[in-house]
């Protein structure tokens, strides 16, 4: 029997000693599954170097560690039946998998050394047996197990897998379970992966573009999985796609659709349920799978201004294996703090309230909406804190990732963002222009070959809007952006000198060069149309350095020393630049980050110089 005390070592560290996370429960709801970087010591408790998953028992209170390995431990799921855990494993890993996390120092081999591959691992429950279930030669990003429990459906590609994620294909996979019984006269082959689906060889509106999210049909016959123009693993968006588990043809049964299916899974044999972004709002749906066509659910709220997932994919939402249909999801905004929501679609209800005491310092939302090109655009606009309409206001746009993103609302984090500029008295504009999420494919993919023109167009014309009716203060606009949004930052700083100060984090200045440094060449080609020594002069036409000469808008610049998305010597390039054509300028590099920035101290020194660069280069002119 193990106590409540030993549980709470365990799962929250007494003193702080260690920690835990990721829980999942099994599919009857009996036992919990987490992973803690605990381990037994004598008679205590002492962190470990490395996370173990352990399994409580609802019943009897029992606790047991089910894994001994030696590396990384993401995104786990129960098979079916209960018996066994699989989840993403690397072994022996140094780093996180992905594009996120630095890079390691660049030394050895360059792309032969150190390289680290993510594999399915699969542990026994009642035994703790372990293997590692998918090939050595093929990166695993995502997995789902088919409702038998004997087979895998996952995306992969060859290592590296922080590169290749945008080549990745679907495979069908049968596997011996560790603590399974043999299967009986195997034949040759039987636990070799088969390629379902390489859209390199598809005809049509998917060829050469992302796939994500597979997931099994309940009697295991079919994979529904979303397809679409991506630029980031685990940014998800794009239609809903069902194909037969044996292979063959794929079908989109979401053609047209004005959203971006960001997560799915089946409800039930003959529907779909998904979360997606619609406009800049998070939209729950259920699909007919025949038709593609949105199943009513009267009396539901489905729409959501804000933010919702359940940990690990993004929009990820939990569904009961067992009941009625009940789901569960965490739900933030600008104005809400994050709290869980479960309970069937008809009667979603808050069910925690840990954060009901926080109330937000910064000014009020508002859904924005205009046109241009002929498209539908969609934008946030956060107020100033304590807004006085009689009164003018700086403006700071801010660009958000990707392209192929979204701003949603969503409860801000100790970091970069717009939330505290408007807490000190600013307008910030979070426009969704082309090439974003929630306005369907086409939306999406309509910066193709054009970053940094439809899209700048766009969000000028929205910043026209906001001027006419809000008392915005034209000699105090300030553009900042993280990655695409950096890139946006230095590139709108060349074509406009409409803004009067500019940020521009993990940035990119020089697409040509850009191909030759980074670690993730392939998303490029999807978005190009061909590579940089194909068509040197298509990276040319959107490479802020070939219009330099245009800048007069001081430009603070920030970038990670170990980015691999975009690489520390592309800041260096504009920011060299732009102190030899005499404009205002400074670099910032930070020592051991990568593109997603970890140390919180970090964090925090972006942000107050951010804040810093405005406040001077932008100053209250007098009353």
């Amino acid at each position: 029997m193990i106590s409540p005390d030993t549980i709470g070592n365990v799962t929250n560290g007494k003193a702080g000693v260690c920690s835990a996370g990721s829980p999942v429960w099994s599919p009857d709801g009996k036992r919990l599954a987490f992973v803690s970087d605990c381990e037994a010591k004598g008679s205590g408790w002492a962190a470990s170097e490395h996370g173990e998953i352990f399994v409580w028992t609802l019943a009897g209170n029992g606790l047991k560690q089910v894994t001994q390995v030696k590396g990384s431990i993401e995104e786990m799921a129960w098979s079916p039946d209960g018996k066994s855990i699989g989840f993403l494993y690397v072994e022996n890993a140094t780093r996180s998998a992905g594009a996120l996390a630095a890079m390691k120092p660049w030394a050895g081999v360059i792309g032969e050394d150190g390289v680290e591959v993510q594999r399915v691992g699969v542990t026994d429950v009642a035994s703790g047996s372990f293997a590692q279930v998918t090939p050595a030669g093929l990166h695993v990003y995502e997995f789902d197990w088919a409702p038998d429990s004997s087979r895998l459906t996952y995306v992969a590609a060859n290592p590296p897998g922080e590169n290749n994620w945008w080549v990745a294909q679907i495979y069908v996979q049968t596997i011996q379970r560790p603590g399974m019984q043999t299967l009986q006269a195997a034949t040759p082959g039987t636990y070799e992966p088969k390629s379902i689906l390489d859209t390199t060889k598809l005809a049509g509106e998917l060829h050469g573009l992302q796939v994500a999210v597979p997931r099994w049909s309940p009697d295991g016959t079919k994979v529904a999985f979303i397809g679409g123009l991506m630029s980031d693993q685990g940014s998800t968006g794009g239609d809903v796609y069902v194909m037969s588990a044996a292979g063959g043809q794929p079908r989109n049964i979401t053609p047209g659709r004005a959203a971006s299916v960001a997560y799915l899974a089946w409800y039930s044999d003959n529907q779909i349920g998904v979360a997606e972004h619609v406009g800049g709002s998070s939209h729950l749906a259920l699909l007919d799978e025949a038709t593609g066509s949105e199943v009513p659910v009267h009396g539901a709220e489905m729409t959501f201004p804000g933010s919702i997932g359940a940990g690990g994919m993004a929009m990820k939402i939990s569904l009961a294996k067992t009941g009625n249909g009940e789901v569960a999801f965490i739900r933030s905004s600008f104005e809400r703090a994050p709290e869980v929501w479960a309970g069937p679609l008809t009667n979603l209800r808050q069910i925690t309230h840990l954060n009901d005491g926080l109330k937000p310092s910064w000014g009020k939302t508002e859904n924005i909406e205009w046109v241009n090109d002929g498209f539908k655009v969609q934008g946030w606009l956060l107020y100033p804190a304590n807004y006085d309409a009689t009164k003018k206001y700086p403006l700071i746009v801010s660009v958000h990732g990707g392209p192929s993103s979204a701003v949603t609302p969503r409860w801000p984090g100790v970091g970069y963002g717009g939330v505290p500029f408007s807490a000190l008295g600013y307008f910030v504009f979070m426009p969704n222009p082309r090439g974003s999420y929630g306005q369907g494919e086409k939306f999406t993919q309509a910066n193709i070959k054009d970053f940094g023109y439809g899209d700048l167009r766009d969000i000028l014309t929205g910043m026209d809007v906001l001027e006419k009716r809000l008392p915005i203060d034209k000699n105090r606009e300030g553009l900042t952006g993280w990655s695409y949004g950096g890139f946006m930052t230095m590139f709108g700083v060349t074509q406009t000198t409409r803004f009067k100060a500019a940020v521009a984090g993990a940035g990119i200045s020089d697409w040509k060069s850009y191909y030759g440094e980074n670690s993730i060449d392939q998303w490029m080609v999807p978005f190009f149309g061909k590579t940089v020594y194909d068509d040197p002069a298509v990276y040319a036409k959107s490479s802020a350095i070939e219009y330099i000469k245009n800048v007069k808008t001081p430009t603070l610049v920030v970038v990670g020393d170990r980015d691999g998305e975009c690489p520390a010597p592309q800041s260096f390039e504009f920011w060299h630049a732009l102190r030899a054509e005499g404009v205002k300028t400074q670099l910032v590099v930070y020592p051991n980050e990568g593109h997603a920035f970890r140390s919180l101290e970090h964090r925090r020194d972006v942000l107050e110089r951010a804040l810093s660069w405005f406040e001077v280069e932008m100053p209250q002119s007098k009353q």
